[in-house]
């Protein structure tokens, strides 16, 4: 299962932090721009694996004869003096295929790096990619792919995604695939312009949506176009929380919800049965 929404900010870490508490699952932070939920979970690592996405150009000195076609082919200006600026290359292959006397080939380079590790709510795993980088989507699938070997080496069938914000190749490399997507939704102006981007992405996936919506109190008049919306649509609403400061201090503190209070955490516990009962359903549509 995974848990998204169309924008950041709406609470996603919190509720999945919340989830490691209620259930024996692999969990796996696929927001790999900015990853946050190691922060809460404090991770022991026990295995780091290197991330190699884009290509970078290399030239070989010894063979260049510094004709300069490279450099006017070059649609990044990542070439000057008859050198690569890496930061700048996009291994888009161009300068090799006009270099007379090939010069110059490319090479995979690291770009990110895929944390496994173990949590006092069993295991986890995550992806940092490195500032600047891109393609992050396949970032994802191998975050993705190392939470399903462990889940299947541990007998584990459950794997809980935390995904990152919006509707990009990310969100949608996490998103693929999964049997429930949990969408989180809070009550600002833009609030179902952000759900319904996030939904479009759920349903073009064929992957069954519901939602829940966080700090429902700050704009109750947008909750309830929010519900009305949902209903509409055939949406089911798994719950509403309340807009509480606890959830900052528990965060400030490395917990999550469940551990920090005990009313705030009856919500979010009732919150994850819901969620429970809709996986079981899943399952015996798929058998």
């Amino acid at each position: 299962m995974v848990v998204a929404s169309g924008k950041g900010g709406t609470g996603k870490t919190s509720m999945v932090s919340s989830f490691a508490a209620l259930t024996n699952a692999v969990f796996a932070d696929c927001d790999v721009d900015a990853p946050n939920l190691h922060l809460i979970l404090k991770p022991e690592i026990t295995e780091k694996m290197p991330y190699e996405g884009m290509e970078v150009a290399r030239i070989d000195e010894g063979k260049c004869i510094k004709c300069g076609e490279c450099e006017r082919a070059c649609r990044f200006n990542a070439i000057e003096n008859f050198k690569v600026i890496e930061e700048k290359c996009e291994g888009c292959g161009v300068c090799p295929l006009v270099c007379p006397v090939d010069a110059i080939t490319l090479h995979k380079r690291v770009n990110g790096i895929v944390y496994v590790a173990d949590t006092r709510f069993g295991d986890f795993v995550y992806g940092i990619l490195s500032p600047g980088e891109e393609a992050s989507g396949k970032l994802v699938t191998m975050v993705r792919k190392k939470a399903q070997e462990i889940a299947e080496k541990k007998g584990k069938d459950l794997i809980v995604i935390d995904a990152p914000a919006g509707i990009g190749c990310p969100v949608i490399s996490s998103i693929g695939g999964t049997d429930l997507a949990v969408i989180v939704a809070e009550p600002t102006m833009a609030a179902i312009h952000d759900m319904e981007r996030i939904l479009k992405v759920a349903e073009h996936f064929n992957v069954p949506t519901v939602v829940c919506i966080n700090k429902y109190d700050i704009n109750e008049e947008q909750s309830r176009k929010i519900e009305e919306y949902c209903r509409e649509k055939g949406i089911e609403i798994l719950g509403k929380i309340p807009f509480n400061k606890k959830f900052t201090e528990a965060m400030v503190e490395g917990k999550n919800i469940i551990e920090y209070d005990e009313e705030l955490g009856k919500i979010i516990r009732e919150i994850w049965n819901r969620v429970e009962k809709k996986l079981g359903e899943r399952q015996k549509e798929k058998t």
